[in-house]
């Protein structure tokens, strides 16, 4: 009963989102007030709770494994633990869809709740773009991929999970990605509202920048925790493996990464109007993008989890509708739109509008790479192309961005000179010169991670130059933002490069009691023993080992064996210090009884994702900063108003 009210629910909201288009579409022409285009708020309150409710419902079968749900007998199993049988209701295609809708319509009655700062017509318009935008969402799912479909007969038994997505990376990653997804559909939707009302102004850049920055906040959280999720479980790379699904997810937080620091200078500086709008379009783009790519099978990859060509050309089929039309509208428009205030190439908003166009480009390298072998499968051809390309290509654009953007934050905004800042840029030259200096004295530092390490460095002091000789005690939440993320983006970036220039590998067959060197670390192989979970079982290899003959530490790798569905996987273990991870990977068992470790040594390889928290935490600062100015600028506004009040009545 609960899975075909959940499916009903789904009905209603997508009746929900064509009442919502339709108020929309009345309200931008007659205004406000006018008919039902009074409706269009309460339609879209109305349509994210029932979104929300059809969720639960999935969840709710889930967390019972109704095995009568189709859903469920294909993706979960009774002897799963609770977190994975919850989790796995979006660790599939149907699920995650349902999820990414949710998500969407619960984005689209926050907006119609709270958002007053926009003109109505203008507020209309993107209420009626968020509703379109849900619309074809919800026909997706309810005509191609019903996540609350019913068997005929309810199964015996579920398959199971795949055993590499039962880990609590799962319940973390995608929910964490798909908000950030979705909130670039919010900021899509503002970009087509504005356009279509012509009202692209510092108060639509207001009322817009909170969703980019919560967003790519969000993006930034989900990237990290995929990375981390993918590199021990997967031991991807440590930083970044290019593969074609992790580009589906940085596709689209390059773009707004350039859409965040636009919109701050259309809000702030009213500067880079037309910038703002189309960064607005490419950002969901490449969110539908990477839609398209994870859901309609011409990827291969362990998260890449539906193959079906017929469900892929129903999201190209959005993909075409949404940005086709969007860009169409772009270039009916752009014409109309006024770039706004000017200024010099030696300000601020000069650095931004280079480093806007250094992560464009870096975007269309990773697009073009990530594209490219499907282009060429397409005749017959298949290449493949991973680090030797993206590394090099990448870096000739990231390097001078990142120089870039050790500067900018010290130039004033509309015009200055470099003269100004000579001694900073100085000692940013020096920063940099000694740092090449310094760890090209290490043996057989390539040049990427040379230059990478030294700019971290540079990176890293210049992010607080801007404090000096102000009152820190005075200093705005929102600058405190700017400097914890770009000081976490130095952060990452050391340990990227730390990890590319110092990492330690060691293949290794060991006996019980035997030893073998990896960096800094001794390792023996103590002991070998079964061990049992809740629906596995594993041979699990305990080892010593202990850091420059210091006091050892004892892991334990598995490599276990799930039976629903039957798959071996292998369970590694970090061993953390402050200055690196130890990694262990636990083999098979070779023929003559020697057991196979593979084992890395991985200096500063942390601080990847310290960093990325960093940059978080410095979005969620300046949330924090520009709501409370807009909550005292609003309460002014409030206060003179009634001044005016008691004025007019005196007269």
């Amino acid at each position: 009963m609960i899975a075909e009210l959940g499916h009903a629910a789904l009905w209603m909201a997508a009746a929900l989102a064509v009442l919502q288009l339709g108020a929309g579409a009345l309200g931008i022409r007659v205004g406000e007030g006018a008919g039902i285009a009074v409706l269009s708020r309460p339609a879209a309150i109305l349509q994210g709770a029932l979104a929300a409710f059809a969720f639960g419902a999935l969840l709710w079968v889930f967390a019972i494994t109704d095995l009568s749900v189709k859903l469920v007998a294909a993706n979960s199993h009774s002897m799963k633990p609770m977190v994975f049988k919850l989790s796995g209701a979006w660790g599939n295609h149907e699920g995650s869809m349902l999820l990414w809708v949710t998500v969407m319509a619960l984005a689209g009655a926050l907006i119609a709740a709270v958002e007053r700062r926009l003109p109505e017509r203008t507020m209309q318009a993107t209420l009626a773009a968020q509703g379109f935008v849900a619309l074809g969402f919800y026909a997706f799912l309810l005509l191609s991929s019903n996540p609350l479909e019913r068997l005929p007969i309810p199964a015996a038994e579920g398959q199971g999970l795949n055993p590499l997505l039962q880990d609590i990376g799962l319940a973390f990653h995608p929910p964490t990605l798909y908000f950030g997804y979705v909130g670039l559909s919010v900021a899509f939707s503002f970009a087509v509202g504005a356009m279509l009302t012509r009202s692209v102004t510092p108060d639509f850049a207001r009322a817009m920048r909170p969703w980019v920055l919560g967003a790519w906040v969000l993006l930034t959280l989900g990237i990290t925790a995929g990375s981390y999720w993918a590199y021990y479980e997967l031991g991807w790379g440590g930083w970044w493996f290019w593969d074609p699904v992790e580009n589906a997810s940085l596709m689209p937080w390059l773009a707004a990464t350039a859409l965040l620091h636009s919109v701050s200078v259309l809000a702030s500086r009213d500067a880079l109007r037309v910038w703002t709008i189309m960064l607005g379009v490419i950002a969901f783009s490449m969110s539908m993008l990477g839609t398209f790519l994870v859901r309609s099978g011409v990827l291969t990859s362990v998260h890449a989890f539906a193959v079906d060509p017929e469900r892929g050309s129903f999201i190209l089929a959005l993909l075409a509708i949404y940005i086709g039309g969007a860009l169409l509208l772009f270039a009916l428009r752009a014409n109309s739109i006024s770039e706004g205030e000017r200024f010099s190439v030696a300000s601020r908003e000069g650095a931004l509008v280079f480093n806007n166009v250094m992560l464009s480009a870096i975007l269309a390298v990773v697009l073009l790479g990530t594209l490219y072998p499907l282009l060429t499968e397409a005749f017959d051809v298949r290449v493949s192309v991973g680090p030797p390309y993206f590394n090099p290509v990448s870096a000739i654009f990231a390097l001078p961005m990142l120089a870039v953007m050790a500067v900018g934050p010290l130039l004033r905004w509309r015009r200055d000179s470099f003269g100004r800042i000579s001694k900073e840029l100085a000692l940013i030259a020096a920063l940099i010169v000694a740092g090449l200096i310094f760890f090209a004295l290490f043996e057989g530092v390539a040049i990427l991670p040379l230059m990478g390490l030294a700019l971290a460095i540079a990176l890293g002091v210049a992010s607080f130059l801007p404090l000096r000789g102000r009152n820190i005690r005075r200093l705005p939440i929102s600058v405190w933002g700017m400097i914890v993320a770009h000081f976490g983006i130095a952060v990452a970036l050391f340990g990227m490069a730390s990890e590319s220039a110092f990492s330690n590998e060691k293949l290794a067959a060991l006996e019980v009691g035997q030893s073998t060197q990896v960096g800094p670390w001794e390792v023996k192989l103590d002991s070998i023993a079964p061990v049992a979970g809740p629906n596995w079982t594993a041979i699990e290899g305990r080892m010593l080992a202990s850091y420059k003959g210091g006091a050892p530490a004892e892991i334990a790798p598995q490599s276990r064996n799930f039976w629903a569905p039957p798959q071996q996987t292998t369970e590694s273990v970090l061993l953390t210090r402050w200055n690196g991870q130890l990694y262990a990977v636990m083999g098979s068992e070779a023929d003559d009884g020697r057991w196979q470790l593979r084992l890395w040594w991985k200096p500063f390889v942390t601080l990847i994702w310290y960093g990325g928290m960093l940059m978080a935490l410095g979005g969620v600062l300046a949330i924090i900063g520009r709501v409370r100015r807009d909550l005292k600028r609003r309460s002014i506004r409030r206060k003179i108003d009634g001044r005016r009040a008691d004025m007019e009545d005196l007269r």
